[in-house]
């Protein structure tokens, strides 16, 4: 099983994976933000190659993994293993609703403190992903999400 998951943040990426995970002993599963962003310093993005590289770690010498993000170029440079895609797109509403209720994030946060200072900057980012252009956005994902010829399936589509 090999598997990335993209959508929008709030859009049940992390729950999603954790889900086939469980049902899928063994599996290794990577939350992208850990190997984008710079550790202790999640609005410092790592150099492409450094990014690359972990991805490589994990995906080339393994049969079976999950990816989960919102980086359309780290999505689709994991397409070169041919997982099964899963766009999560369940509507704006749904990843508000959320992110709003989102449990604490350890491995991105110090404290659930920190992580509550953020949610406005949050839920921003979650409305602007549906009129913003790149990686990072509707259409940016809609175009990995149509452009790869393997298998895929989008899920809640709005």
């Amino acid at each position: 099983m090999r598997v990335a998951i993209l959508g929008n943040s709030g859009s049940g990426k992390t729950t999603f994976a954790q889900t086939l995970a469980h049902s899928a002993a063994g599996v290794a599963v990577l939350d992208l933000d850990t190997i984008v962003w710079t550790p202790g310093q999640i609005a410092v993005r790592r150099p492409d190659e450094a990014i690359r590289a972990d991805l490589e770690s994990l995906c080339a010498p393994r049969d079976a993994w999950i990816i989960e993000g919102c980086y359309g170029d780290v999505i689709e440079a994991a397409l070169r293993w041919r997982p099964e895609l899963v766009f999560l797109n369940p509507g704006e509403e749904a990843c508000l609703r959320n992110c709003r209720s989102r449990p604490w994030e350890p491995h991105k946060y110090a404290s659930k403190a920190q992580q509550d200072e953020k949610l406005a900057f949050l839920l921003e980012w979650v409305r602007e992903y549906y009129r913003r252009d790149g990686d990072l956005s509707l259409r940016g994902h809609r175009r990995v999400f149509d452009r790869y010829d393997g298998p895929k399936r989008e899920v809640g589509a709005a």
